[in-house]
């Protein structure tokens, strides 16, 4: 098995593959007729799925785990689809919060491996380029929930919306939980066309829900809603939330709560399941979605009872993941400037004041500037990091310059996650905090350090 493990990844791995080599420069290079066909030649398994598609700069991860979560303690078989991984590939599938089983996803990887050969056979005196491994990936996603016979299935969009490979699916609910600057360079430079791109995975005549609040991005999505006769539920219109935040003072990471209220449902007052301010606003997008759902098909309806009990158990990792106590070690994928603002306000408020160390690494495509402004101000010590299984990784030297024009002050270098941590924890008093931030890629070396993993490898042309 372990050799047919190693073969399906180096597969998967051989193809194109833009989380690891960085998005083309335009959308014009992304299509979705590639992804179609392939479909086609597999049985159109999305066809029969009852699919929520989320799409979102920022909390679509959370909110669509949230969902997710709830809909399984409801009863519903649920699958949920999310990219990235943080460890390995299988964590992309999850059926009722597991993840899928290694020997299934070899079979996937087989089976689609050779529709996709076929398709490119037949296509080989064309222009047309070969299926890249996030098309595969999404196209093993959409078959293994259906021969699971999951009753719903909660759908990551990957980057965008409009051209973003998940995108061929008709949904029973389209998502959009937030508009920031982000991929710019693909997605358009304002928020208002970033939005254009997010809202295009609403579908005519199919309902919708917005957890945008900016003036720009909302008008956006209410034109492209409007333009498709998609009924439109928006958050301080529709639904409403009224954030709790723990009361001081506290001596631990607390969770707050929050009351949300719906066209539907007056929820009441719930247990936020993860930390942060921004994780009430999630919660209540879920929420939102989750009674859109239940408005398009009564039989997905899911009760109160059954969202706290989803809620209850629900970890998210590498989402303000608290790892270990003295020192508090968090581990958060933050990777634009929007994120790291929502976690320097999740550190003041979720947190104990306490001296912090901060770990920090990003890619190259994103705003360094933004998210070390963001961040910096928190921190009594600041270590310069990459991580080092992706080429994307910006060099810790030129993070560390970046943060001293900044505000004057150095930056530890080190060129490894495990060195990094070394120095943090040697910096960083039992009654202090250590946060490691800035990537998703960095999140996940981290993690492997501190459980005593050996990082997934690169497999694959990628590997440079």
């Amino acid at each position: 098995m372990l050799d047919a493990y190693q073969d399906a990844l180096g597969y998967l791995f051989s193809r194109l593959d833009y989380e690891r080599e960085g998005m083309p420069k335009t959308l014009a290079d992304l299509r979705l007729g590639r992804m179609r066909r392939l479909l086609k030649r597999l049985g159109d398994p999305h066809r029969g799925l009852r699919i929520v598609h989320v799409a979102g700069t920022k909390g679509k991860g959370s909110t669509a785990a949230m969902m997710a979560a709830a809909l399984t303690a409801s009863g519903v078989r649920t699958g949920l689809y999310i990219s990235p991984h943080l460890e390995r590939l299988e964590e992309r599938y999850q059926v009722d919060g597991r993840a899928i089983a290694t020997d299934e996803l070899v079979a996937l990887v087989h089976e689609v491996r050779e529709a996709v050969e076929a398709m490119e056979a037949d296509e080989s005196g064309s222009r047309r380029f070969g299926a890249t491994f996030f098309e595969i990936t999404t196209a093993m996603a959409l078959l293994h929930f259906a021969r699971r016979r999951a009753g719903a299935v909660v759908l990551e969009v990957g980057m965008g919306g409009r051209l973003d490979s998940t995108n061929v699916v008709r949904p029973l609910v389209a998502m959009v939980t937030s508009i920031a600057l982000d991929h710019t360079r693909q997605l358009g430079d304002t928020l208002g066309a970033i939005a254009i791109e997010k809202a295009g995975i609403i579908k005519r005549a199919t309902p919708a829900v917005s957890g945008v609040q900016e003036a720009e991005s909302r008008d956006a999505i209410r034109r492209v809603a409007k333009a498709r006769r998609a009924p439109l539920r928006e958050i301080e219109v529709d639904f409403h939330c009224e954030a709790i935040g723990p009361v001081p003072p506290i001596d631990r990471p607390t969770p707050g709560r929050a009351a949300v209220r719906t066209w539907r449902n007056d929820w009441g007052v719930l247990d936020v399941p993860l930390l942060g301010p921004h994780q009430a606003h999630n919660m209540a997008v879920a929420i939102a979605g989750l009674d859109a759902l239940a408005d398009a098909d009564p039989s997905l309806a899911v009760d109160r009872e059954a969202v706290a009990r989803g809620f209850a158990g629900l970890a998210w990792p590498a989402r303000v993941e608290v790892m270990e106590s003295s020192p508090w070690l968090v581990v958060d994928g933050a990777h634009n400037e929007a994120s790291a603002i929502a976690l320097a306000e999740t550190l003041r408020a979720h947190f104990p004041p306490c001296p912090r160390t901060l770990v920090f690494g990003t890619t190259r495509d994103k705003d360094l500037g933004g998210q070390l402004r963001a961040l910096l101000p928190l921190f009594t010590n600041r270590i310069a990091t990459r991580y080092v299984h992706n080429p994307r990784a910006v060099p810790a030297e030129e993070v560390a310059a970046t943060a001293e024009a900044i505000d004057g002050l150095p930056m530890i270098v080190a060129q490894d996650p495990a060195e990094a941590l070394a120095a943090a924890r040697g910096l960083t008093g039992p009654d202090g905090l250590i946060c490691v931030t800035g990537s998703l890629f960095l999140a996940a070396e981290a993690r492997a350090v501190v459980l005593g993993r050996a990082p997934a490898p690169v497999i694959g042309p990628t590997a440079r």
